[in-house]
């Protein structure tokens, strides 16, 4: 891939961040979207960042609903919100179903959903943020390299599984996406640096 044309990305959890935390999901009329979530993606991709959703999806392994299923709720969520892509783990060492439960490169604080991102955009991961609800999140970032937000609209700080130190705690997406740095003028000066 031409480095000239990378930009950066915000990866984003789904459950808490995009939509309201509710246990496993199983279809996408049980799929609560925020009201601010699609204006939240578009103002960080008016930002200059590719949206990205990387998440964990362990109901699929654990046998609460099928893989379809699971891509009905993506194609829904990103009817519903405009990300530009949505990457899953189905996967579980402890699930019921024999094709998905095995320990994997992908499942979350492991990396391999971002490496997976990487060989499909053009990526940026200098500049590039990772927002979550969990401690889960948050590893997956650091051992990714990227920035880290860790949101209250989910499991927050009152539901952490691990001690964990993100770049930024905040109350939701719409305080991220306004935080954001603009990701445009970064490029651009690179574009002026090269001239």
């Amino acid at each position: 891939m031409d480095a000239k044309a990378k930009k950066p990305a915000v990866f984003l959890d789904r459950d808490g961040v995009l939509t309201e935390e509710n246990g496993y999901i199983t279809s996408p009329e049980k799929l609560k979207i925020f009201p601010y979530a699609e204006e939240s993606v578009r103002k960080i991709r008016q930002k200059g960042y590719y949206t990205i959703v990387i998440t964990n999806q362990s109901g699929v392994a654990r046998g609460l609903f099928t893989e379809k299923a699971l891509q009905e709720m993506n194609e829904y969520l990103m009817k519903q919100t405009h990300v530009d892509a949505i990457f899953y783990c189905p996967h579980h060492p402890g699930g019921k179903v024999e094709k998905y439960t095995k320990e994997c490169a992908c499942r979350k604080p492991r990396t391999g959903m971002f490496e997976a991102a990487c060989r499909e955009f053009a990526i940026d991961m200098s500049n590039s943020y990772m927002i979550g609800d969990r401690a889960g999140d948050i590893f997956a970032g650091q051992s990714a390299g990227v920035r880290t937000i860790l949101l209250e609209s989910g499991y927050g700080t009152g539901g952490l599984e691990a001690e964990v130190t993100p770049d930024n705690i905040m109350q939701d997406l719409r305080e991220a996406a306004m935080y954001l740095p603009d990701a445009t003028e970064h490029l651009q000066n690179k574009t002026a640096e090269r001239i």
